[in-house]
C-alpha cells in the first residue's frame, strides 16, 4: 500500500523555519512586520474550581465539577483518616478501640463528583 505523497515545495513556498502551517482561527494573527514565533499560550485542565481549603464542609456542596464540567451536588463519603486511626489507638487503652470508626465526626468528608467520581474536596474536622 503506498500513500500519495504531498507535492513537493518551490522554492517561492518553502517556510523557512518549521512547517507551513494553515492559520489558526483562535490565535489572532501576529502584528504588521513579525517576525519570529508567536508565544503559545497553556490552558491547564482538571483545576479545582473552590481552591480554598474551608470550601468543602461537611454537607453536599453545588459546583461545577472541574473535570466533567457539569453543574453538580457532590457525593460526601466519610472516609477514616490518620486522626480517626489515632484515637482508635488512644482508645484502645481506655475502652473499645472501634467507637472512632462506627462514628462520621471523626472522619473526613471527602466529595465527589457524582457524574465522573472524580475526587474534588475534603472538609476535615
Amino acid at each position: 500500500m503506498q500513500k500519495d505523497l504531498p507535492p513537493p515545495y518551490s522554492e517561492a513556498t518553502a517556510p523557512n523555519v518549521g512547517f507551513n502551517l494553515p492559520p489558526n482561527p483562535a490565535q489572532p494573527p501576529p502584528p504588521p512586520g513579525y517576525v519570529g514565533q508567536m508565544p503559545t499560550s497553556h490552558v491547564y485542565a482538571g483545576q479545582p474550581v473552590m481552591s480554598a481549603p474551608a470550601a468543602f464542609g461537611p454537607n453536599s456542596a453545588t459546583l461545577t465539577c472541574p473535570y466533567c464540567h457539569k453543574g453538580v451536588t457532590t457525593v460526601v463519603r466519610a472516609e477514616s483518616s490518620s486522626k480517626t486511626h489515632l484515637f482508635a489507638v488512644l482508645l484502645c487503652f481506655v475502652s473499645c478501640c472501634c467507637i472512632p470508626y462506627c462514628m462520621d465526626s471523626c472522619k473526613n468528608k471527602n466529595h465527589y463528583c457524582p457524574s465522573c467520581n472524580a475526587f474534588l474536596g475534603a472538609y476535615t474536622n
